[in-house]
């Protein structure tokens, strides 16, 4: 296949193709980032569409069947799409691989066919489609490929002459849509396809392999934007999910998303699908969700947190924790925590901790579900992501979190951290609280305070140790099942506890392993005990704040607040229902104490 003469092509000559196309992307996705306004401006179409392209080019090999590249190109390109733009190119590539003809190598007028065909694919997977967006740009690409299809002998040059259809296109998606118009600027997605289609160009035209393997292998970092408007946003969570064994069709599908929210789009097949929604209740559409098919992975971005980031920052030191800190949403809010979820299994179907799960669903499933829930670290990449992004604002971050002891996320956490320092030269401090729950989450408040007041960031870390050995939680578990359905405590210990009846108290010890505290039997007993504990320890000491916490026992927890108060003489700085991550432990009905005394 030399390069003056391209009549067919076939699974390599795709590949390379593909992969020089992600590199332009990958190139320019700031370029891209800064003219996202539509549908929502948060400036990350171009870093949503790198991040799609790359998870092609991490997973996916050369092979010379044209048919198998371009159906492992869109297998991956679904499982790695990101954001509204990255789902409609997944959705692209998806319908060229349902509308390729089984061959090893394909021609022009085939090729141009299933491009052709590819276009409903798109237009049925979002729920509004906009026009003056990538896909008036790729139905004009299209229609050009099409009116070309029997010039077989010529595709390098129907290929290259189709980018003036692709500029022409994309100029005119400022007039066809109205927040383009009032701005001036092209559509950010239509802008990546074109982008991705020179990639390619300059490929046909160069056909450099050699440099185009070590650009894709090099360019590895994603960007993210610091010029974003502040706006009012009508749907605070960017909600991706893959599904898989789908029972409803896809119609009905886009009909529940939209139900929710916005911005709806649904690709792939009923077999998997990728789904896209902006929308402010996550968990209760994914509690609707599991009733029609199974979930294996969900992505969230807080739309809000990231706005106030780059355009509303309160203070120059982030604040970061995980979602076991147990600390109300208001104070949350107000001190712009960053909170990374914990993953949470229930059999196949996948869940973020307190994002995508809340108490009310959760133990409901709970009680329900014969398998028990399963939770695992969050991985390096997440914190990776987070930390390039407020890296890029701020001029500190501190992350705490939950005690090593429980799990791998303090240790991901650590290296990913240091990943960032190197790259951005910032000091990114991460911090093991030796603790979980309502403790951990007096940690973050008083550390947030700490931000608040301006104290310079080494002295709120070397405070932080010394808070650490102050801070206190009590657990009393009120039914022992799910310790031993968790394997927390052995069944045949469990078996004779629960005949006894008895209630154990659960603390954290001084290296954040979790200790039993003590034995009664009743949960009026255990919480008595813990009162008369807290009293004792008390004396001579100034608690500075306590969290009440509780497992779905409203009732239970509002005499247990009664009595704190007597203690102490303030009422809690929150009361929660227990972080679901700890509440499968600790069981439906468990109240807990965490207090942090004065230094």
């Amino acid at each position: 296949m030399e390069n003056s003469d391209l009549q067919n092509i076939n699974g390599k000559f795709l590949y390379y193709a593909f992969i020089a196309g992600s590199v332009e992307i990958l190139e320019n996705q700031s370029d891209i980032n800064k003219i996202n306004v539509f549908p929502v401006n948060d400036k990350d179409t171009g870093t949503n569409l790198a991040s799609t392209v790359r998870s092609v080019i991490d997973n996916i090999k050369p092979h010379k069947s044209y048919q198998k590249t371009v159906n492992d190109i869109a297998d991956a390109a679904l499982i790695g799409a990101r954001g509204n733009s990255g789902v409609i190119f997944a959705q692209f590539l998806y319908g060229l691989s349902r509308e390729t003809v089984n061959k090893q190598v394909i021609n022009l007028s085939e090729f141009a066919e299933s491009v052709k065909k590819s276009i409903p694919y798109i237009y049925e997977a979002i729920a509004n489609p906009i026009e003056g967006t990538m896909l008036t740009v790729i139905n004009d690409w299209s229609n050009f490929l099409s009116s070309k299809k029997e010039a077989i002998n010529d595709f390098k040059n129907v290929i290259i002459d189709s980018f003036e259809i692709l500029e022409k296109s994309l100029e005119e998606t400022t007039s066809k849509l109205k927040i383009l118009n009032k701005t001036g600027l092209v559509d950010a997605g239509a802008k990546g396809f074109v982008l991705f289609i020179k990639g390619i160009i300059d490929f046909i035209k160069n056909r450099n392999i050699r440099n185009l393997v070590v650009d894709s292998n090099e360019t590895i970092s994603l960007i993210h934007s610091e010029e974003m408007k502040d706006e009012e946003i009508t749907y605070r969570f960017c909600t991706e999910a893959i599904l898989k064994n789908i029972n409803i069709n896809k119609s009905e599908l886009k009909s529940i998303l939209s139900q929710s929210g916005d911005s709806v789009v649904v690709a792939g097949s009923e077999n998997i699908c990728r789904i896209h929604v902006h929308t402010n209740n996550p968990a209760e559409l994914f509690h609707k969700l599991k009733e029609n098919g199974t979930i294996t992975y969900q992505k969230v971005d807080d739309m809000i947190r990231q706005n106030e980031i780059v355009t509303n920052r309160k203070w120059n030191i982030a604040l970061v924790t995980d979602s076991t800190c147990d600390l109300s949403q208001e104070l949350i809010d107000y001190h712009q925590i960053s909170v990374v979820p914990i993953n949470l299994n229930f059999g196949d179907n996948h869940y973020l901790d307190k994002v995508t799960i809340q108490p009310n669903q959760f133990y409901d499933l709970l009680e329900s579900n014969d398998e028990f829930p399963k939770t695992s670290q969050i991985n390096e990449k997440a914190f990776t992501n987070i930390y390039s992004h407020l890296a890029s604002h701020y001029d500190a971050i501190i992350a705490i979190h939950l005690t090593g002891q429980f799990s791998g996320t303090f240790a991901n956490s650590l290296k990913a951290a240091e990943r960032i320092k190197k790259e951005f030269n910032k000091d990114v401090y991460v911090i093991d609280s030796k603790n979980l729950s309502g403790a951990l989450g007096l940690l973050v408040l008083k550390t947030a305070q700490r931000i608040e007041a301006n104290m310079p960031v080494n002295e709120i870390v070397d405070l932080l140790e010394t808070d650490i050995d102050n801070a206190k939680i009590f657990v009393s578990v009120k039914d022992l099942k799910y310790m031993i359905k968790g394997g927390r405590v052995s069944k045949p210990k469990g078996f004779i506890a629960k005949k006894l009846g008895l209630n154990p108290v659960i603390s954290i010890d001084d290296e954040g392993k979790s200790t039993l505290f003590g034995k009664t039997f009743s949960q009026k007993a255990s919480l008595n005990k813990i009162f008369k504990h807290i009293d004792k320890i008390s004396k001579g000491k100034k608690i500075w704040n306590y969290i009440m916490l509780h497992a779905h026992n409203y009732e239970g927890v509002k005499k247990a607040e009664e009595k704190m108060f007597e203690i102490t003489g303030k009422k809690p700085v929150s009361t929660v229902d227990i972080s679901p991550v700890i509440g499968m432990h600790a069981g439906n009905g468990a109240i807990a104490v965490s207090l942090l005394f004065d230094n």
